[in-house]
């Protein structure tokens, strides 16, 4: 994601501790690397058609990856099913978004994801996201008004409060960097290589962190985004649906 409006700096994958979580024992003094982590993907990973390998990409320490679901009122992201298939049996958290097109209405896109997705709320399935990062040719207070009606939709429709997906000059311009949407979770596009990312919108903390478009990891083609869980919402097993290895 972030590929139609910015230009996409790259960044070290190794990221400093952020002094909020450190303070709780989330993170070490010096490092993110117990931090819950994992690629965003679309058909664009999938090279000469080739399939992810989710059994390495988990193998290779990742917990979560998020899936483009739908685009629009028409676009089914072609290896959204299998994807999902396979993240499931090799035990990788799943979430799915949706590319807004604020220029169509909100409530048919809301419906067409919803469906795609089966609900997304069933076992190892983070919540929903919308990617807002095109306006459409709104103004901000009719995007404002777009983007509290799809999500209140996909809410109606899923039974889980969205995840939004932005980065800050998005926000901040085509947004009015209006503090409206502060009950949902944040994942933030921000490549800097900032200790932090600049989070929007007056937004406590962010959720996601996507640190850079340009990683590598084993089990997919190519260059895929990587991101960072905070902790802001809790255990990240229980934000994630992921069942109990208890007997009871």
């Amino acid at each position: 994601m972030y590929r139609r409006t910015v230009a996409r700096p790259k960044v070290r994958r190794t990221l400093l501790a952020l002094p909020a979580l450190a303070a709780v024992g989330i993170l070490s003094a010096t490092t993110v690397s117990a931090e819950p982590s994992g690629p965003d993907v679309s058909s664009w990973q999938h090279i000469d058609g080739r399939m992810i390998n989710w059994f390495e990409v988990k193998a290779a320490g990742n917990h979560f990856a998020m899936v483009k679901a739908t685009e629009g009122l028409n676009y089914v992201n072609p290896y959204f099913v299998p994807d999902s298939v396979l993240m499931r049996a090799a035990g990788v958290a799943r979430g799915t978004y949706h590319y807004a097109h604020p220029e169509l209405p909100p409530e048919p896109q809301a419906a067409l994801y919803a469906t795609v997705v089966l609900g997304q709320n069933g076992p190892l399935d983070l919540p929903p996201v919308l990617d807002l990062e095109n306006s459409g040719g709104l103004p901000p207070a009719a995007l404002i008004d777009w983007t509290h009606r799809y999500l209140n939709t996909v809410q109606a429709l899923t039974g889980r409060a969205p995840i939004v997906y932005t980065y800050p000059n998005f926000w901040r311009t085509a947004m009015a960097d209006t503090n409206e949407f502060t009950g949902y979770p944040l994942w933030i596009a921000d490549y800097r290589g900032n200790e932090q990312p600049e989070v929007p919108g007056g937004w406590p903390a962010w959720t996601f962190w996507q640190t850079t478009d340009s990683g590598q990891i084993p089990g997919i083609a190519g260059r895929t985004d990587l991101n960072v869980y905070s902790g802001a919402q809790g255990d990240f097993a229980r934000f994630a649906n992921m069942p109990s290895s208890g007997s009871g």
